[in-house]
């Protein structure tokens, strides 16, 4: 088949191009009609395309436009020929060498800008001279990027494609929803794309557009071109589209709905085994991602402290600053995480997606009403998450400004006295330290109080309840939307075939929907054809009008892709008579229960796996970094009082060998580490994003592509989850602190 289909395209070809020129000679005809529907179909195209294309691969590919034009580097043919398929896949207007070019460029502007940003940085922050560290850390970081851009079509190819592959199933159902009563190929694409959110609705449209604007002769050419590029990825999904392309040439009408009913059955039951196969090969996966994004770097923080209060230089100042850890744990170790998660997320076969519900959408409006001392103001949820983190970070950085200002400082005695600290109490708020240098030269290090500690909780709070508030406020009426739709379907299909019975009947449409919506009056599927009955009866819509109206239609009040399109299927086969409109509910609701049977398999299969990320997300990284704070906490305050305990005493007995060696103890023992308070920020924002990358995680594994869910999700994790690290952190905090003062206040005699 595949070796006779190049001859016979060719004589196609041929013989329409010779009845098109014999047509304009004899006819006088040009080709105008032909060129302006191709440009009109061709503008809508890129119209549909700049609308839906990610903001981050439009950025993408503007750069790698822009590097060509600077430096061009032409990859060699076999590496070429993989980027342009990648760059195809992903909907990129660009070319390979684009890509190559970028990432040669990029990684050489982050080297030279890095490079200068490592010398100058520790110059600006009064922290001494240029840091090699950071000098370091930028070189081996922009040779990383040189391997890592040359990959990031394929990994825009990769998202792609599991975004298009979480729908297939419901393009499977809308295509052989449609063929069941119009055997049209092409109406049924129109119908799927219709109904269908990109990315596979753009892959559709543009199965469409290439026959328009006459890349193929027809549409199962592009159509059969388009599966070429699932063959290694989805190969259930090219079964089923054979299956339904074979049923236009069935002959036989019972045949051709067996096969239509076959491509379904293909598609539902692979995607079981497929998904079956994931579950079973993620739990490793899991497990290096949560041993190596959580358990590790949170753990490794509790020795932390003591090897940055050994790695001191003569004066005894560490030789470690708080900038050297963030760039490890708010930078490299987030990406590392972020990309393994992306990697597993890159493999997770078809599912079956969620409800799409657009913020658009009833209840998704733009801006929130808040009621200000009885008045009712509406504000946009930016606002008032901006306004939120604004204050959480001003009393957050309050120690720093204090210290800028010149405020005195204050402390309380709770346990015991002690003198050694700038406010000559047990506790300070700021307690700055002065360093003294073997040449006299003193500098201020600090915040070490435990008031300054407590109060970098709120950094920390800034970032995540502005974030997690925006998200909830955005998702939070909308989500009610989805969970009303999603009750709706899942009793929908017995809703459908009830219908489908009254129909059948020979009752108009018109009397089905009230007879059916009495029946079902307390259930969801009961209040949507209640509306569809009031409106034909109040209103005297027809049909199609009380479901689709814009402004009053029921299907305004229940969003649901799956619903809009058993109705469409409805209004169009009720015109061939109720019997066929009948036989095509039945087959929906149908097509419907057996969706919902293998979603709630795939449901029961990723369970296990879910449920240990979300207690991973919920309690386990909160708890374990909060308990790490509060012992860093209490090794910082155990290290600073010993050191000020050895300094008296050293100070006190004679003898200069000894004073001499206690003296070196002292300087080992009293190294000024990295406060607690510059720690507690770099670990909490730590937190904040390994919260959100696995949040990412779970609800791509949950529900795929589903950016209402992980909307939802982040929201309600970073808000609940930061909190009870934050609650924890301060408790531990304070109980160590105390502990640590009455057991040096005992040794030390302080």
């Amino acid at each position: 088949m595949p070796n006779g289909a190049g001859p016979g395209r060719e004589g196609i070809r041929e013989l329409t191009s010779k009845y098109k020129q014999r047509l304009s000679s004899e006819f006088n005809i040009a080709e105008t009609p032909t060129q302006n529907v191709r440009h009109i179909f061709s503008r809508e195209y890129k119209q549909f395309k700049e609308e839906y294309l990610p903001k981050r691969m439009d950025l993408y590919e503007k750069a790698c436009n822009f590097s060509e034009k600077l430096l061009k580097m032409n990859p060699d043919k076999k590496e070429a020929a993989k980027l342009e398929e990648a760059i195809k896949i992903s909907h990129l207007s660009m070319a390979p060498s684009g890509a190559v070019s970028f990432s040669i460029l990029a990684p050489i502007a982050v080297i030279l800008l890095g490079s200068l940003l490592g010398y100058g940085l520790p110059i600006f922050l009064g922290a001494g001279e240029g840091s090699l560290f950071l000098i370091g850390f930028f070189v081996i970081t922009g040779i990383v990027l040189f391997f890592t851009l040359k990959k990031v079509p394929f990994f825009f190819a990769d998202s792609w494609r599991m975004k298009a592959s979480n729908q297939m199933v419901q393009c499977v159902f809308y295509i052989v929803t449609f063929m069941r009563h119009t055997s049209n190929l092409e109406l049924a694409l129109e119908f799927a794309a219709e109904h269908l959110t990109p990315p596979l609705s753009l892959d559709l449209k543009k199965i469409l557009w290439d026959v328009e604007t006459g890349k193929y002769e027809s549409v199962k050419e592009s159509l059969d071109n388009y599966l070429e590029t699932w063959k290694e990825w989805n190969v259930e999904f090219i079964e089923a589209i054979h299956l339904i392309e074979s049923s236009l040439y069935e002959p036989s009408e019972s045949r051709r709905l067996e096969l239509l009913d076959k491509s379904l059955d293909v598609i539902l039951s692979e995607t079981y085994e497929k998904m079956l196969h994931y579950a079973h090969n993620l739990k490793s996966p899991i497990t290096m991602i949560n041993m190596l994004g959580v358990i590790l770097p949170v753990l490794g923080l509790v020795i932390l402290p003591l090897a940055i209060n050994f790695m001191t230089d003569e004066n005894g100042v560490s030789l470690v600053k708080w900038y050297h850890i963030s760039v490890i744990y708010n930078f490299a170790l987030p990406v590392g995480v972020y990309f393994l998660v992306k990697s597993v997320l890159s493999k997770r076969p078809t599912g079956y997606g969620g409800s799409e519900i657009s913020d658009r959408s009833r209840g998704g409006v733009k801006y929130k009403e808040i009621n200000l001392l009885g008045v009712k103001i509406r504000v946009d949820p930016v606002v008032i998450s901006v306004f939120i983190g604004m204050v959480f970070l001003m009393l957050g950085i309050s120690p720093v400004i204090l210290h800028l200002i010149g405020a005195p400082d204050i402390g309380i005695n709770l346990l015991v006295e002690d003198e050694s600290t700038t406010c000559k109490k047990q506790f300070c708020l700021l307690d700055y330290k002065e360093i003294e240098g073997q040449d006299g030269s003193t500098t201020t290090a600090g915040p070490y109080g435990l008031g300054a500690t407590l109060l970098s909780i709120f950094v920390v709070l800034s970032l995540s309840v502005s974030i997690g508030f925006y998200y909830s406020l955005k998702s939070k009426d909308v989500i009610k939307i989805r969970e009303d739709s999603k009750k709706l379907e899942n009793e929908f299909a017995s809703a459908l075939f009830q219908l489908g019975n009254r129909l059948g009947d020979g009752l108009p449409a018109e009397i089905a929907f009230e007879k059916v919506a009495a029946v079902m009056q307390d259930s969801a599927s009961g209040r949507f054809f209640n509306l569809v009955s009031s409106n034909i009866r109040r209103l005297g819509m027809s049909v199609s009008e009380a479901i689709f109206n814009p402004r009053m239609g029921a299907i305004v009040y229940f969003p649901s892709n799956l619903v809009e399109s058993s109705m469409k299927v409805l209004t169009q086969s009720v015109k061939k008579g109720p019997g066929i409109a009948a036989q095509a509910l039945v087959n929906v609701s149908r097509y419907i229960k057996e969706i919902h049977t293998v979603n709630e398999r795939l449901k029961d299969l990723m369970g296990e796996v879910i449920s240990s990320i979300k207690s991973q997300i919920s309690f386990l990284t909160p708890v374990i970094a909060g308990i790490v704070i509060g012992i860093t906490s209490m090794i910082a305050s155990i290290m600073s009082k010993l050191a000020a305990s050895q300094k008296k005493f050293t100070e006190s007995i004679g003898g200069e060998g000894t004073a001499e060696s206690l003296g070196g103890l002292a300087k080992l023992m009293g190294g000024q580490g990295i406060p607690t308070y510059y720690f507690q920020i770099i670990v909490g924002i730590y937190v904040v994003q390994i919260i959100y990358i696995l949040t990412i995680m779970a609800n791509g594994i949950e529900n795929g592509e589903d950016k209402l869910a992980e909307r939802y999700s982040l929201g309600k994790n970073l808000l609940k989850s930061v909190t009870l690290y934050c609650f924890i952190a301060a408790a531990v905090i304070i109980i160590f602190n105390l502990v640590a003062s009455q057991i040096v206040g005992v040794v030390g005699g302080i």
